[in-house]
């Protein structure tokens, strides 16, 4: 008898050792109530989420929601494969695109913090084939015609400043309004998966700026760039120095460039048809180690990885008991960095909608993700000072100081990304009752 108790003991104390790696040390609040949020209400987010499953707009997403420290939801719904009825589970593994940014941007600034780089630095000093780039302005050639290409010298070089808030002169080609610039840009092609990143800033190099630094807001590669510069300043590739500097210290156990290991990669979502066009968008393969580490899209994670990784943002850059940033610099970072002269990119409010980082809709931008700003506005609630951005395929998180809270949704799909950020805001913010 003492035996099968000692087993059964031993057996619960493992049980409890898994449940509480898998936490990774988010505790859970006993109820939503608990963290001032409704049971009632947040069971709308799910029910919501689950019609968007069955009528095939989505496949699957899975929501996590922190509030004051504890976790308040945390569901998976749908399927994580649809093609093959492989249901969602919590640890689904997600390429999250453009919200690999934030690692990128937390490692550039705790470079800062040691004193290895300046906001101010400009990027030729780590990066020389930047210097002395050229600006192309766009004409109309008085005795043809025809659009033509003219290169100009930059008033000033890039700075470390501009690459993190998007105003170094750098673009998307694929974002915005064609232009000859973006023309050159495409024929570059700096965003070739099977280049490296000293590959990637020799293209860059090559290609026209498109406006002078620090005049314009245009999503850009410049996070790819800073990924560079952390490559070069550490002396480390860039993997290594998230995966060892960041990851591992935060117990990030999913969040990488790729998933390694045919157990882990049973869990990465998939993608499904669009109804609409009937075609499955492309999507990343996180099988294989990229050859080209962007820090700009190049991402993998779980939804409560990303949660943590909010978590340390909030706590003011420590997460039990590890700090990788001062609240000073967390401060700076979810500050607006884009002065009221500020021009934008044509045709970017589009294609970003209430996530633009305009004054318009009550938004500005900060070292790595946008701002809110002003009270009002915004079509989506939120609070002024909550901070935010989103991937390519339908991830999205914010984090709302004011309001002790995290949120982070998790979906593989293109169709109707901005609509599901809007939900997910909607109702986690009407479920908050205190």
């Amino acid at each position: 008898m003492k035996k099968f108790q000692r087993v059964v003991s031993v057996t619960v104390l493992f049980l409890l050792l898994a449940v509480t790696a898998f936490a990774q040390g988010l505790p859970q609040a006993k109820t939503p109530e608990e963290v001032g949020m409704s049971s009632e209400r947040l069971a709308r987010l799910t029910s919501g989420l689950q019609e968007a499953v069955d009528k095939g707009t989505i496949p699957g997403a899975v929501g996590i929601v922190i509030r004051k420290g504890k976790v308040a939801y945390f569901e998976a719904i749908g399927f994580q494969d649809r093609d093959k009825k492989t249901p969602m589970v919590k640890d689904s593994i997600f390429r999250i695109y453009s919200m690999s940014k934030v690692f990128t941007s937390l490692a550039t600034m705790m470079l800062m913090e040691e004193g290895k780089l300046l906001l101010t630095d400009p990027v030729s000093k780590f990066l020389p084939e930047l210097k002395d780039m050229k600006v192309g302005i766009q004409r109309s050639n008085e005795y043809t015609g025809k659009e033509e290409l003219i290169l100009v010298p930059a008033n000033r070089e890039m700075t470390i400043h501009d690459l993190l808030r998007h105003t170094s002169g750098l673009t998307y080609w694929v974002f915005g309004k064609p232009s000859l610039n973006k023309a050159q840009w495409k024929k570059n092609n700096p965003l070739d998966y099977k280049q490296t990143l000293a590959e990637m800033v020799t293209k860059i190099s090559e290609s026209p700026l498109c406006y002078q630094p620090g005049t314009t807001w245009d999503y850009s590669q410049s996070t790819d760039v800073l990924g560079r510069v952390v490559e070069v300043i550490s002396g480390v590739s860039f993997d290594t120095f998230i995966a060892e500097r960041i990851a591992k210290p935060l117990k990030l156990t999913d969040s990488g460039f790729w998933v390694e290991g045919a157990d882990r990669q049973t869990r990465i979502a998939e993608p499904q048809v669009n109804p609409a066009t009937g075609k499955k968008p492309s999507a990343l393969d996180v099988t294989k180690k990229p050859k080209w580490l962007s820090g700009g899209g190049g991402m993998v994670s779980t939804a409560m990885d990303y949660a943590r990784l909010c978590q340390l943002f909030l706590n003011g850059g420590i997460l039990d008991g590890v700090r990788l940033l001062s609240p000073k610099t967390i401060e700076l970072m979810t500050s607006n960095h884009l002065p009221a002269t500020i021009k934008y990119a044509p045709k970017l409010q589009m294609q970003l909608g209430p996530s633009f980082p305009s004054p318009e809709v009550g938004n500005g931008f900060g070292l790595g993700f946008l701002v809110r700003i002003a009270p009002g506005m915004n079509p989506q609630p939120g609070s002024v000072g909550d901070y935010s951005w989103a991937g390519y395929l339908g991830t999205y998180f914010w984090v709302d100081p004011e309001e002790e809270l995290v949120a982070v949704i998790m979906i593989q799909t293109r169709a109707q990304r901005v609509y599901y950020r809007t939900f997910m805001r909607d109702m986690v913010y009407q479920a908050i009752i205190d």
